[in-house]
């Protein structure tokens, strides 16, 4: 029986799927929405080399434009339609086609149309490298995207925190201000109660100094003593 683990060891493990002895394969195997034991296994963290001629396009949204990644890997058209023409081929197939059967009508179709199968597999490996690289080179920016944006959250984090600070100071500065006033205020008007209430009231109608506060609201834009000073007008008059 042919080992099908061998697999998982190909082109440094970068295959993900592989055909076990009855013909699936463990991605067609997998519970829908989970990745295979396989898969899981076969993802290693081996370092590799640069595959990319040109910088790779980016992934809008997650959707990949797979023939201007092979493209910046240097992988031909007419390479790429070799391995696209050999899956369509191989889609077509009934599933229930025992996998050597499928070989066989493959190899013999692509061999019918002047393909070497050699190439096949070459542009094959090929591209699963460059989807690893590009994989990769994802993922390394991903990360820095990440790391650059906890910093700048921690940074952000700590202004707020400093600006809450300042906050908390400054309104117990104010609360602190409040009872200090307030306190003089007492002080200030133990003596005025003294000379009496009238008194006062008297002296806060005639002061051009004083605001009364029983006094109607004056015209804006005018001065304290002008106001003052009108108002004495009135009642001298």
């Amino acid at each position: 029986m042919t080992d099908t683990r061998s697999w998982g060891s190909t082109v440094l493990g970068w295959f993900i799927v592989r055909e076990d002895a009855a013909g699936q394969s463990d991605a067609e195997s997998a519970p829908a929405g989970g990745e295979s034991p396989a898969a899981a296994e076969a993802a290693p963290a081996a370092s590799m080399p640069e595959v990319f001629q040109a910088e790779p396009p980016p992934a809008p949204g997650g959707q990949v434009d797979f023939a201007a990644v092979f493209a910046a890997a240097g992988v031909a058209a007419d390479e790429r339609d070799r391995v696209d023409k050999a899956a369509v081929l191989l889609a077509g197939l009934p599933s229930d086609t025992p996998v050597a059967v499928r070989k066989q009508i493959v190899e013999a179709s692509m061999k019918a149309f002047g393909v070497p199968i050699d190439k096949i597999i070459e542009t094959g490996v090929q591209e699963i490298q460059v989807l690893e690289g590009y994989i990769r080179r994802g993922a390394a920016d991903t990360e820095q995207l990440l790391a650059e944006s906890r910093a700048r959250i921690a940074q952000f984090e700590r202004e707020i925190q400093n600006i809450r600070t300042v906050m908390d100071m400054r309104v117990s500065e104010q609360a602190s201000v409040t009872a200090a006033c307030n306190t003089r205020k007492l002080d200030v008007q133990r003596v005025l109660e003294f000379f009496g209430q009238e008194a006062v009231a008297r002296v806060v109608k005639d002061s051009p100094k004083l605001h009364d506060p029983s006094a109607p609201p004056a015209a804006s834009g005018q001065p304290r003593s002008v106001q003052a000073a009108n108002a004495a007008s009135r009642r001298s008059g």
